[in-house]
């Protein structure tokens, strides 16, 4: 049952002075899009009677077929509250549809909402909490991001060295305005880099939160002369950013991960579960890690994984079992970055984890020293794979792994194969400033 009705939604607008709503949706690159239209439309905009362009949407359809209808889901209904006090604006989170009412296969929400589906199907309640991080920087004369910063705070470090506190107050009060419950927040490792954590929900209302936690992280440090950035690695020599995602399932309102007669306290079906993602890991990695830029975050020495393997005791692998158990028994995946769609991580997390739930597959034991100072011939003997080392292999990764490509469907995983080999075709015939640093005085 939904908390809010067509009726609750038109009194709210009323009540509250609303003169804009903005209709959202997500790209199938995770860019968040939207349509605005007028209170006096709402009515029709609640009947999914508005219609955009589906053409001009990356990686939607063709011009020949280019009607799209958006679905706003009720519940997702939020006013801004950054926006104006007297004309204030709203937003709806929809679903796309094509004109004869059937959910539009490139739209990355209801992939999501299918893989949830099934998981229901099982007795399943995929419950999700996300650690995005990000970078706050300054932008030039023209407004445009650049990637300084005057402050050289460290992991935890407070006022007044950390110059992004005030910043990052305001961005929590804010989220906190529009219903997120906030754990945590606090300087990253590298300077300028910040991490905010908001509670678990379950995954579509997660997927939905990390869009619009995005959205408002980057309207806040507008606010404040700054520009946040998701971009995985914007500089070299120190930390990029990561998206933990920290996983659970639960049955009738029990975490299914816990097992207190298990050594580690995890149950069968949380090491089958991490079994999925670890068989899945490669195939997944051009959404987990989406951007060339992205496999520059994923090299040894700046604590992002590298190897595909799992611990309960240290943070070099892939995935990690956080510390707490019973209720909290999760497990986190350490690879995904905040350039990732979410739907799109989400779905294939929980589709994976259901591959190894449904076909009992075997976790191979656990590696808790460093997998980093191990040597490769140890590595090797431990059957310890690697992740993809450029978005060109995670493509590739991706069109061997049939099970990701179904859950993804022939639409999305055509398309997006489509413009990551682009993208990585323009990156591969630049010639950069290190290179001519590197060779122009020597050859």
């Amino acid at each position: 049952m939904g908390k809010y009705t067509k009726q609750d939604i038109f009194r709210m607008v009323e009540e509250e002075d609303v003169e804009f709503i903005r209709l959202q949706f997500t790209d199938m690159f995770g860019v968040l899009k939207n349509v605005a239209i007028t209170s006096s439309q709402l009515g029709k905009a609640l009947d999914n009677k508005c219609m955009f362009d589906g053409s001009s949407v990356e990686g939607f359809v063709r011009i020949e077929e280019s009607d799209m209808y958006l679905y706003p889901d009720y519940d997702t209904f939020e006013i801004f509250p950054w926006r104006p006090q007297q004309g204030k604006v709203a937003r709806l989170i929809c679903d796309v549809y094509t004109p004869d009412g059937k959910p539009f296969e490139g739209d990355p929400r209801w992939i999501l909402k299918k893989v949830i589906k099934e998981a229901e199907d099982m007795g399943y309640v995929f419950e999700v909490g996300p650690e995005c991080e990000f970078f706050l920087f300054h932008t030039d004369d023209n407004g445009l991001p650049t990637t300084l910063s005057h402050e050289k705070a460290g992991y935890f470090d407070l006022g007044p060295t950390d110059l992004g506190e005030n910043v990052r107050r305001d961005m929590v009060l804010t989220l906190e305005d529009m219903g997120f419950e906030i754990e945590a927040s606090h300087h990253e490792v590298a300077p300028a880099q910040h991490e905010i954590d908001f509670k678990y929900d379950e995954a579509l209302k997660t997927a939905d939160n990390i869009m619009t936690f995005k959205l408002t992280v980057k309207t806040i440090a507008k606010r404040h002369g700054l520009y946040a950035t998701f971009m995985p690695k914007p500089k070299y020599g120190i930390n990029g950013s990561g998206m933990h995602v920290n996983m659970s399932l639960a049955k009738d309102g029990k975490n299914i991960f816990a097992d207190e007669n298990d050594p580690l306290g995890l149950s069968e079906d949380a090491y089958h579960f991490i079994a999925g993602l670890m068989k899945h890991a490669k195939g997944m990695a051009v959404l987990t890690n989406p951007l060339v830029n992205s496999y520059k975050r994923l090299v040894p020495g700046y604590e992002a994984p590298v190897y595909i393997a799992w611990s309960a005791t240290n943070r070099s692998p892939l995935i990690r079992i956080p510390a707490s158990r019973g209720q909290g028994t999760r497990v986190e995946l350490r690879n995904p970055d905040p350039s990732a769609n979410p739907y799109l991580v989400l779905a294939t997390c929980l589709a994976a984890g259901l591959d190894g739930i449904k076909n009992k597959l075997e976790v191979p034991a656990s590696v808790d020293c460093n997998i980093f100072e191990m040597t490769d011939e140890e590595r090797k003997q431990a059957a310890i794979e690697v992740l993809p080392e450029s978005l060109y292999d995670a493509v590739r990764y991706l069109n061997e792994d049939k099970f990701i490509c179904d859950v993804l469907g022939e639409h999305i995983t055509s398309k997006y194969t489509e413009a990551k080999l682009r993208e990585w075709n323009d990156y591969k015939t630049q010639v950069t400033q290190w290179e001519l640093d590197e060779y122009l005085y020597k050859f």
